[in-house]
């Protein structure tokens, strides 16, 4: 296959290059549904898989973003960065089919073996593609169009995502119900989908047109530009916001799923309805995101979609109390919608803030640090995360209050905080340190949080309009965002003003 890139490109061939970026994005969501997330840990459970190897097999994809150093070198040598794209991509994908075949091969013990040491390999390929992917994408799409183009990339592969999920679960439960004792060989046939559906997407990336990287008239050293972005000042501390905050989030959120299925034992199909449900969220709100993140800027909307997501991750820990209750399900509804409009903010506007602050001739190494710090962090967290969950075990801190009225006790339980709670704890604590870290960034276009949630809520009313008439609902839609700002309802956001300048 010969590629070419061109100096100039017409409107009419970015327009036709970015419709393929779009098909490759259905096409890799579309995978990574089917091979990752929970059908990936039910797979490995399957496999009689610990916590700790629950966390290996989350650390490694990050741990192999290390090879994007090398990638820098490979391609300013060949400055072809579509062949690089598409013969990783095309590698990494293939290995699904191996994953596909451990159950016929391979006994349990020896399967998790393989399933490790493929996912390593498929990791690899997939972070040297990566890196000349996103330098590719910074050439290609203009800046002024990047929170519109990725949020209805992300829109639309979600949507078919979510479709996706719904099926394979439906699937999934009546292979269970026809054939209980082979239940590990459903996720074969998942895996294997998912291999052809990636390789059909490494067909649309190599449809791409790619513009000429820019010549750099001074040559600079291997190692000179690999540590260039950690000594610009800005960018420097957009990498440690990104670092910490990959962080909290790696070392919580792998075990969900684990949680679910061993603290809360709930079956797979209510699991599927709380991930779509976080998945149909996730959808609605990109568009919204989209739009504010290119009327203001990508900060703004990381600062109020970052604190709304470690509100999320500290309130699994109310889920027991200390042991299912009767809001137990009503809280992971909640949690599960307020995940999704978090998650859909801060996944469009850390992306594109690193693509907005990598100068122009220089993003494949600019991108490659950012993304190496904060795979590292994201590497180091579920290993973490899986040893403190085994290690606090049988750990209990709880007080309660006691009130005796004529002779007779009555013990009111104010905390309990078990196993989990400590870890969910402590990863909202880290996530805290992470959002104090993002007020440090700059970014051309920067506002008022409170201006950000202004516009939010207008974007939500629009939409709302064409659902409902009742009033009220508008002002629902306002309390969260004002409270995970640990701000007065009544003085810091009076409701009242805000829906007249509205």
């Amino acid at each position: 296959m010969k590629f070419t890139v061109k100096d100039a490109i017409s409107e009419e061939g970015l327009n036709r290059g970015l419709r393929a970026v779009i098909k490759d994005g259905l096409c890799s969501h579309t995978m990574g549904t089917l091979t990752g997330g929970v059908f990936l840990v039910a797979f490995a459970l399957k496999l009689n898989a610990s916590n700790s190897v629950i966390g290996l097999i989350a650390a490694i994809p990050p741990l192999m973003h290390i090879m994007q150093i090398p990638s820098i070198y490979l391609v300013e040598k060949i400055r072809v960065r579509r062949a690089i794209t598409v013969f990783a991509s095309a590698i990494s994908r293939t290995l699904w089919l191996l994953i596909a075949m451990i159950p016929f091969i391979f006994d349990p013990r020896t399967g998790l073996f393989v399933l490790v040491g493929s996912i390593t390999l498929n990791s690899a390929f997939a972070a040297v593609g990566g890196c000349s992917w996103n330098s590719w994408m910074r050439d290609l799409i203009p800046q002024d169009r990047l929170g519109a183009f990725y949020s209805k990339r992300m829109a639309l592969s979600t949507a078919f995502g979510i479709i996706v999920f719904l099926a394979s679960g439906y699937y999934l439960a009546y292979w269970k119900k026809q054939f209980p004792d082979y239940e590990i060989y459903s996720y074969s046939l998942l895996f294997t989908l998912g291999f052809v559906v990636g390789i059909l997407g490494v067909y649309f990336i190599s449809t791409i047109p790619e513009p000429g990287m820019e010549r750099i008239e001074k040559k600079q050293g291997f190692f000179t530009m690999v540590v260039q972005p950690f000594k610009d000042p800005n960018f420097k501390r957009l990498i440690i916001f990104l670092a910490s905050w990959n962080f909290a989030v790696n070392l919580a959120a792998p075990f969900f799923t684990v949680y679910l299925i061993k603290r809360l034992e709930y079956d797979m199909k209510y699991i599927i309805a709380l991930t779509v449900l976080c998945q149909v969220t996730n959808l609605l709100f990109l568009r919204i995101w989209g739009r504010v993140s290119d009327r203001f800027n990508n900060k703004s909307v990381l600062s109020v979609c970052a604190p709304l997501f470690i509100m999320c991750i500290f309130a699994w820990t109310f889920t027991t109390f200390p042991e299912k209750h009767a809001f137990t399900m009503p809280l992971l509804i909640l949690i599960h919608i307020f995940m999704g409009i978090a998650l859909s903010g801060v996944t469009l506007a850390s992306g594109n803030i690193s693509m907005k602050l990598a100068p122009k001739g220089k993003a494949t190494t600019y991108m490659v640090a950012q993304g190496l710090a904060s795979s590292m962090a994201a590497f180091i967290s579920p290993i973490i995360g899986g040893q403190c969950i085994d290690y606090l075990k049988g750990h209990e801190f709880s007080f309660s209050f006691n009130l005796i009225r004529h002779g007779v006790e009555t013990i009111i339980p104010a905390l309990s905080l078990s196993q989990w709670d400590f870890f969910f704890v402590f990863a909202s604590i880290i996530g805290l340190y992470s959002i104090h870290r993002l007020a440090a960034i700059i970014e051309i276009g920067e506002v008022e949080e409170k201006i950000v949630i202004s516009e939010l809520i207008s974007e939500v009313r629009r939409g709302m309009r064409n659902f409902s008439t009742v009033g009220g609902l508008r002002y629902m839609l306002q309390i969260p965002f004002v409270i995970i700002r640990g701000r007065s309802l009544n003085k810091k956001l009076d409701i009242t003003k805000l829906d007249k300048t509205l």
